[in-house]
């Protein structure tokens, strides 16, 4: 019997050694703690990259294109949009929760915006963002 719970033992740590190895491999080259669920909680989290939103407000919709840089909590990066031209961003990631805030200069009227949202997976983002108190509306965003 106790040689059955051994041989047991070691095809269950044969194959869990096999999975770690396998999802390793599919990160092509990424550290285990950026590769999506094999990390602690949070550290699977990375933003760090190009991204592409989509975001809808009551006075209408663009694509703006945000770099972000991601160091343990500290977010920084860059906003590129027609509407708010080229602006740095900086914010945190807490979690799956972020935030990035920058601000514009619209029409001579300055404007402090800022983007809230929930990383759901390693490629995409979704949340909300204030336009400085004059409209709220929301985004979805892709990796490139």
């Amino acid at each position: 019997m106790r040689r059955m719970y051994a041989i047991l033992a070691l095809v269950l740590a044969a194959s869990f050694s096999f999975h770690v190895r396998v999802r390793a491999e599919r990160a092509e080259g990424v550290p285990a703690e950026r590769v999506w669920g094999t990390g602690a909680r949070g550290a699977d989290i990375d933003v760090t990259g190009k991204w592409t939103f989509n975001v809808q407000t009551d006075a209408g919709g663009g694509t703006p294109t945000v770099t972000l840089k991601q160091d343990g909590e500290k977010l920084t990066g860059h906003y590129s949009s027609q509407v708010f031209g080229e602006q740095d961003v900086t914010g945190s990631v807490k979690g799956k929760d972020f935030k990035f805030e920058f601000n514009a200069d619209v029409q001579g009227n300055a404007l402090h915006v800022t983007y809230t949202g929930t990383v759901e997976n390693k490629d995409s983002l979704k949340g909300t963002v204030d336009l400085g108190g004059l409209g709220q509306g929301t985004f979805t965003a892709k990796r490139q």
